[in-house]
């Protein structure tokens, strides 16, 4: 299989994509929104035990899988199943790691546009033009105000940075492991947090602009951010650490299939313990010391909290911060450094989602490098065009992130926890994932992986369904409320939405493609004698 050819030529160089997968926009927009929407302390609590229940158990099992699976000669998540589950339906269990990162990308590359698009306007000072409506701005720059509109190739519309991102992910993956995702991630990482780095002191060093406004000031800024509040009642709120575990999963990239691919490429002597401790470390530090520090405190220095109130991830990317970078002094070089940060960050994950399909229709179909990257190349375009037309009010990317980039993601990381702690075998894992390992994991962590994360994720899954589907208000007895959400009603309400059906309709399709994949590469497996690990152990 000639994806067992390729390998990583440096633990830096595997951290570093790892940590570039992880590192992206979730970093910079959804973990600030969300810690402020909660009241800092109370979901930095819930942030922190999830990360230990959730966050790292995972992500130390994932790394493990993959290195284990490697072992095999497999690379994907359906190959590596195949060979830990010894079933036929290994390989139909594992195609969730496939979909998930292929689908994900297919709407992520578009979102990868808008911050490079972002990056060119505002360097071309298009962002700061007096009495710019930012949202209508946005709208159509998004294509969020009517279906087709952003089929547009100018430079205040999205459709030429689609084109130049889809074209350069592609041939980076091309280059393969070592000279196209490892060398990207080895400048692109640097570059991400010395960026990072320099608008966050402008951030601190702003002082407060508007005398008129003494109570709009840095400190009062940060304190929106990170004041404790009323920790006790925050923490009783199940919607909280339905955000926090949420959170988790977004940005450590556990349960995408990602890790458990890059990690396919690793010898018994890397260790996997301190290279996920190291790539999440990278990971809490953009997100907790760099994001966290910018963007909400910037947003309400400028605007006060009723500019921040109420933001999603992209109303406060795309609509606050570019206002705020406008009334900044040096704002246009400011705003172009952070569009062009969300960029490289959106780049290092977005390559990330294609290694695991490439890995798959390499090792499944037998095909060479340059036959799997136009066969992905054609899969995923089909998925973006789909994304980049039906864009009104972003309904069909919100349809796949919601029913793939969450509800899957959820489901792929329980079944690794419990493949890894009740299939392999907690002892058998544990001494797999100190197999060249320079510390040790504390004991403690094998009850957790065993049965508080798999416990843990149901609950927090079966809230998240409750409220997210469902509409329960978390009300019990005759005060509870179900209030079907849009996901559904847009399915089988009076009134469906015919861009959210055909979105569901997508995720079926892909789902058939890929178990006829796995059907074909199964076929192909079965005439290669299953060794142990033993018998590849280098």
């Amino acid at each position: 299989m000639s994806a067992s050819n390729e390998s990583w030529s440096s633990r830096a160089g595997v951290i570093l994509a790892v940590a570039g997968s992880a590192v992206g926009l979730g970093n910079f927009l959804r973990f600030p929104g969300l810690a402020a929407q909660y009241g800092g302390g109370a979901f930095m609590i819930a942030y922190f035990v999830s990360l230990l229940i959730i966050g790292f158990p995972i992500g130390w099992a994932e790394w493990s899988l993959g290195r284990y699976g490697g072992r095999y000669g497999y690379r994907s998540s359906p190959g590596i199943f195949h060979a830990l589950l010894k079933h036929p339906a290994g390989k139909y269990l594992g195609v969730i790691g496939f979909i998930i990162p292929v689908m994900i990308y297919m709407y992520y590359v578009y979102i990868e546009a808008w911050c490079l698009g972002y990056a060119v306007n505002a360097a071309a000072g298009n962002l700061s033009q007096p009495g710019l409506n930012y949202g209508a701005f946005f709208n159509h720059y998004t294509g969020a105000s009517a279906d087709g509109v952003s089929l547009s190739f100018g430079l205040n519309d999205v459709g030429i940075f689609v084109i130049i991102v889809y074209a350069l992910n592609f041939y980076l993956i091309y280059r393969g492991i070592s000279k196209g995702i490892e060398a990207l991630c080895k400048y692109a990482m640097p570059a991400l947090i010395a960026l990072a780095l320099v608008i966050l002191v402008r951030v601190l060093t702003l002082g407060t602009p508007d005398p008129l406004k003494p109570d709009q000031n840095v400190l009062n800024g940060l304190g929106f951010m990170w004041n404790p509040g009323n920790v006790a009642e925050g923490l009783k709120n199940p919607q909280l650490w339905l955000a926090a575990a949420g959170q988790i999963f977004f940005s450590l990239s556990v349960g995408f299939g990602v890790i458990i691919t890059y990690s396919s490429y690793l010898k018994d002597k890397d260790d996997v313990v301190l290279s996920g401790l190291t790539a999440s470390a990278a990971n809490e530090f953009c997100e907790v010391g760099l994001g966290g520090l910018i963007t909400v405190p910037a947003a309400f220095i400028f605007l006060g909290a009723s500019g921040i109130v109420g933001q999603g991830t992209f109303g406060l990317g795309f609509h606050v911060l570019p206002e705020v970078f406008a009334r900044m002094p040096a704002g246009a070089f400011f705003a172009t450094a952070f569009f062009v940060l969300l960029f490289l960050a959106a780049i290092t994950s977005s390559l990330s989602m294609l290694q695991p399909g490439i890995a798959f229709l390499e090792e499944g179909l037998g095909i060479n490098r340059k036959a799997s990257v136009t066969l992905l190349g054609f899969v995923t375009s089909i998925g973006t065009i789909f994304v980049w037309y039906f864009s009104k009010d972003l309904k069909a990317l919100d349809t796949i992130d919601f029913w793939v980039g969450t509800m899957l993601i959820f489901i792929q990381a329980t079944i690794l926890i419990i493949i890894f702690g009740w299939h392999v075998g907690i002892e058998k894992g544990w001494q797999e994932m100190h197999l060249g390992a320079a510390m040790r994991v504390p004991g403690i962590f094998k009850p957790i992986i065993k049965y508080i994360t798999p416990l843990f994720l149901i609950t927090i899954f079966v809230l998240f369904l409750m409220k997210n589907v469902f509409g329960w208000n978390f009300s019990w007895g005759a005060a509870a409320t179900f209030n079907p959400t849009s996901y559904i009603v847009d399915l089988v309400g009076k009134t469906p939405s015919h861009v959210a059906r055909l979105s569901v309709g997508l995720i079926v399709v892909m789902f058939i493609f890929t178990l006829v994949l796995a059907h074909l590469a199964g076929k192909n497996w079965e005439k290669k004698p299953l060794n142990t690990p033993e018998d590849n152990t280098p």
